[in-house]
């Protein structure tokens, strides 16, 4: 369950001329769409630098609302490989984004300042004690300018440069450098 004080800093964070959640139809019970399928309490947070834009989530709102993301995308066939190989799944891991506001189209340049105001407001709060893998540089940056520290920065998921696997592999090796003591912890080993 998602902690109910990040979902109010959600709901009460806008700016122009990004669209919200409400906006766009998709609000709800957790900060992010994502955390529909991945909000693990214990596991290791995937921060990305956005989630998507308003006019993909308008027009793919009922795939939104049942699993929080898009499979089709390149993006996510990445992480769904990346946990597969690790024998996990998203709900073995917490997902969120730096910017918490919507585009209006794919692939707008978002102002640092933006980025900054929604971290500063809503993510740096859902990163407090956990252990965090950034993915690409953006998420990155965003968080050393918000004062948070990744402990694995990864390519981002649909970045050119490496192929589908290769990504895969080194996000995989990521989260289970994260995530493989916390469950022998669990187990006691």
């Amino acid at each position: 369950m998602i902690d109910p004080a990040l979902i109010a800093r959600r709901r009460a964070f806008s700016r122009k001329p990004y669209a919200t959640l409400s906006d766009v139809g998709l609000d709800g019970e957790y900060v992010s769409p994502l955390q529909i399928l991945a909000a693990s309490p214990s596991g290791p947070v995937l921060i990305a630098y956005h989630w998507l834009d308003a006019a993909t989530a308008r027009k793919k709102a009922a795939c939104l609302r049942n699993l929080g993301y898009l499979p089709t995308l390149n993006f996510n066939k990445v992480v769904d490989a990346a946990l597969r190989i690790g024998g996990l799944t998203r709900a073995d891991v917490y997902m969120t984004q730096a910017f918490h506001l919507l585009p209006a189209k794919r692939s707008a340049a978002i102002p640092a300042g933006d980025v900054d105001a929604s971290f500063a407001a809503i993510t740096r709060y859902e990163l407090q004690g956990r252990r965090v893998i950034a993915l690409g540089t953006a998420a990155a940056r965003a968080c050393k300018r918000g004062g948070v520290t990744p402990e694995q920065i990864v390519m981002h998921p649909s970045a050119r440069g490496l192929s589908f696997d290769a990504k895969a592999n080194v996000l995989a090796s990521a989260i289970l450098k994260l995530t493989v003591p916390a469950k022998a912890l669990e187990k006691g080993i």
